[in-house]
């Protein structure tokens, strides 16, 4: 029988991981590197922008979609496995 994942703490990882990646980013991007992957986010993430409030707005939009994106990939592999 296969081990069951925890749901929530999958999602508590993705979130953190993408919010992390999307400060990583931004630091990135505002010292000029990247600059190609920060129009994209820019255009892929409805709040985000190399602004203060941006960056921490991009950072919660991320965290919420990894939160989400997690959950959904353990609670599918816990119903097939």
């Amino acid at each position: 029988m296969a081990q069951k994942w925890n749901e929530i703490a999958l999602a508590y990882s993705l979130a953190i991981f993408s919010a992390a990646g999307m400060f990583l980013l931004s630091v990135l991007g505002y010292f000029g590197v990247y600059m190609d992957a920060v129009f994209a986010m820019a255009q892929w993430h409805m709040f985000y922008s190399l602004s203060f409030l941006g960056i921490i707005a991009g950072m919660i939009e991320a965290a919420v979609w990894g939160f989400v994106a997690g959950y959904a990939i353990a609670w599918i592999y816990n119903k097939f496995a």
